[in-house]
């Protein structure tokens, strides 16, 4: 019988550079992300000049119209019910952004952590501030078994939440990153660091396997590291169900050599925001139609729509990404509860 990485030759598993860097392989426009000031300052420059499409739902993103329009549910990590998975099902919470609480199977699995303010280098006025506030701090989250980051991007990987996380949970948190990240986390006294490539799989305990799986991205923290560490999609496999974190991507065929070789997915974290304008960031992100296509591809059962309504990192309307992800369904005879959202802070319980 084929090997997982047998069946997916020519899918990812060829991502190195010689210089140790790495690229998607999978096409020219993918090859090339990552930033280039020769090729992309005009067009960074023109986004930045981009305003937001004005959404009528949403007027304006003062706190009075977003907490009409979209409030936050506050999060007791130390209630009876949000303490431990549930005994039957998966309970999923989001708490903006690409931070999700997944439990399941015995297991509390923490995506892409960030609870600060900024998605930036530092926390200054100017920077990418949160339109909506976290649901409770670091240190009320129940007792997490596992957390994954997908690439090292500062609205994915936060210092302080690292450093807060590292000193409420400790060593009793087994934490997942891409090939290139793990000095990063061992620097800051982090333990527990597992480093995996794409295709590998770390059994953490008997009945629960950890995957990494390609998307097609890019990464960078500084000036002089760009591509240095590996960017990709998280599988958890307990002994019930399987849960997928797909972080931030654009769309490429790679996803149906997922849902082959490890579908099917019985929730996945699906990326639905930061998509417009096309002509720029079509190739990392996609949109919500691209996101249906993956809940396809990836032979989900369920996905909740993830990477919106926190930042204002693309320019399109402010609960754009929830309407058309509600308008591609219908057109794919899928319902809401096929692929759904939610308000940050909100618990769905996913009974399978």
């Amino acid at each position: 019988m084929a090997t997982d990485k047998e069946l997916c030759d020519g899918y990812g598993k060829n991502h190195t550079n010689a210089d140790g860097t790495y690229f998607n392989p999978w096409s020219r426009e993918a090859k090339n992300l990552g930033f280039n000031f020769k090729s992309t300052s005009f067009k960074l420059v023109k986004f930045l000049a981009m305003r937001r499409v004005i959404d009528d739902s949403v007027p304006d993103l003062s706190q009075e119209s977003l907490d009409e329009h979209f409030p936050v549910i506050p999060f007791d990590g130390e209630s009876e019910e949000n303490s431990r998975a549930p005994d039957e099902g998966m309970r999923c919470t989001w708490f903006g952004h690409a931070t999700c609480l997944v439990q399941f199977d015995n297991i509390s699995v923490l995506t892409d952590p960030v609870f600060s303010d900024r998605c930036a280098p530092v926390q200054l006025p100017g920077l990418p501030k949160r339109l909506r506030k976290v649901p409770c701090y670091v240190e009320k989250l129940p007792k997490i078994d596992i957390v994954v980051i997908s690439h090292n991007h500062y609205d994915h990987l936060d210092l302080n939440t690292v450093k807060d996380l590292n000193k409420s949970q400790g060593s009793g948190v087994n934490w997942f990153v891409g090939l290139g990240l793990k000095k990063w986390f061992t620097d800051l006294g982090v333990e527990n660091v597992h480093e995996l490539d794409w295709w590998d799989e770390h059994k953490l305990r008997d009945g629960v396997t950890v995957v990494f799986t390609p998307t097609q991205h890019w990464s960078k923290r500084t000036p002089f590291d760009t591509n240095k560490s590996l960017w990709g999609s998280w599988i958890v496999k307990g002994p019930r169900f399987k849960f997928m974190h797909l972080g931030d991507t654009g769309y490429c065929q790679t996803f149906k050599t997922i849902g082959d070789v490890h579908g099917p997915i019985d929730l996945a974290a699906v990326p639905i925001g930061a998509y417009h304008p096309r002509d720029f960031l079509k190739a990392q992100h996609v949109d919500p139609v691209e996101a249906v296509q993956i809940h396809q591809d990836i032979k989900a059962k369920k996905s909740v729509g993830i990477h919106w309504g926190t930042f204002e990192l693309g320019r399109e309307a402010f609960l754009g990404p929830r309407r058309e992800l509600e308008a591609e369904l219908q057109k794919k005879n899928l319902s809401d509860k096929d692929f759904f959202t939610t308000v940050i802070g909100e618990s769905v319980h996913l009974f399978l």
